[in-house]
């Protein structure tokens, strides 16, 4: 590419230049955080945003700025109701998109919950798994039909998935004991692992699939952790830092940390993206597993690229969410 990005770039630095007006970008979790400033600086270049919110008056106001950038450029925003926790609401949401009929160019899977207490989504899922990955996974796959051809899905993954791999035996905890983080790990392998099964499928229509790591910033994603688990994870960071001979966390501010999730929508060529895990605004490496990495170091784990284990995440996400979607991936 002509020009380079890497971990400090922002959003606006990766779109300068960019006129993404006429094209339709689906973007969920738009109530905070990365979702408010990915909708944003896209609709900041001319693009049309649906964005996707469990709780719309929360989001009307979190989105304010988005309406103020979108109408000064030429774009547009426009918000639809989504609790990821609940199929019937995916399936609702899904079905609103349907009905109008109008193509999308790029969905962003943005939303998700991290490290929470040990819970179930209303369909009786572990939380994390359920609403990071199987909420996304029935709806991009109900709308996938609305995809154009050289469109693309962003997965919103982390350097989380390192955590764990999945585990398709007892995918709600149901036998393993609970750990916070063991299930984040989980559910972030699998955003990676449904990208690359979604790639592998759609690619003889020229859509490609991505999953990105957007780096560690301070979000409300960190809500439900408790203080003093924040607390001793910080505290085991910065030892590892001054061991590597660093003085402090490299934290990301928002506008960085959704640069990545820009780059891989809007930016990047897509054959260096399809079936990738990207981070910093390039793709990532694979790393051994028996070569130990950071939190903060970069790198993908094999496991979570691997096309074997892809479809039988697939095919396990089918089971349960009721509902198979083995043939929309046809070429229209």
């Amino acid at each position: 590419m002509a020009e380079t990005f890497g971990p400090t770039s922002t959003t606006e630095e990766v779109l300068s230049g960019i006129d993404l007006h006429g094209k339709r970008i689906l973007v969920t979790g738009v109530s905070a955080g990365l979702g408010v400033e990915t909708a944003r600086s896209l609709a900041a270049h001319g693009a049309h945003i649906l964005g996707t919110a469990r709780d719309l008056a929360k989001a009307e106001v979190a989105t304010a700025q988005i309406r103020r950038d979108a109408g000064a450029n030429g774009g547009s925003f426009e918000l639809i109701e989504l609790d990821l926790a609940r199929l019937a609401s995916v399936r609702n949401c899904a079905d609103q998109l349907l009905r109008k009929g109008e193509p999308l160019d790029v969905i962003i899977a943005n939303a998700g919950v991290m490290a929470t207490p040990f819970s179930y989504t209303t369909d009786h899922f572990e939380m994390q798994f359920g609403t990071n990955h199987l909420g996304h996974f029935a709806l991009v796959n109900r709308i996938a039909e609305l995809l154009r051809t050289g469109g693309r899905l962003v997965n919103l993954a982390s350097a989380g998935h390192r955590f764990s791999n999945v585990n398709l035996d007892d995918p709600n905890f149901e036998r393993t004991p609970y750990d916070p983080f063991l299930a984040y790990g989980r559910s972030k392998t699998a955003n990676i692992l449904f990208a690359v099964a979604f790639d592998q499928r759609y690619r003889s229509r020229d859509i490609r699939a991505a999953a990105v790591h957007p780096g560690v910033i301070q979000t409300e994603l960190a809500r439900n952790m408790d203080p003093a688990m924040f607390k001793a994870m910080m505290d085991q960071l910065g030892k590892q830092l001054a061991a590597e001979g660093k003085s402090s966390f490299p934290w990301k501010t928002i506008p960085q940390g959704a640069a990545t999730s820009i780059w891989a929508a809007v930016v990047a060529p897509a054959r260096e993206i399809g079936g990738k895990y990207c981070e910093n605004c390039h793709v990532g490496q694979v790393v051994p597993e028996d070569i130990a990495i950071s939190p903060i170091s970069e790198g993908v784990r094999a496991y979570a690229l691997d096309l074997n284990a892809a479809e039988a995440l697939w095919k396990k996400s089918e089971e349960m969410v009721g509902e198979s979607f083995s043939r929309s991936y046809v070429a229209r």
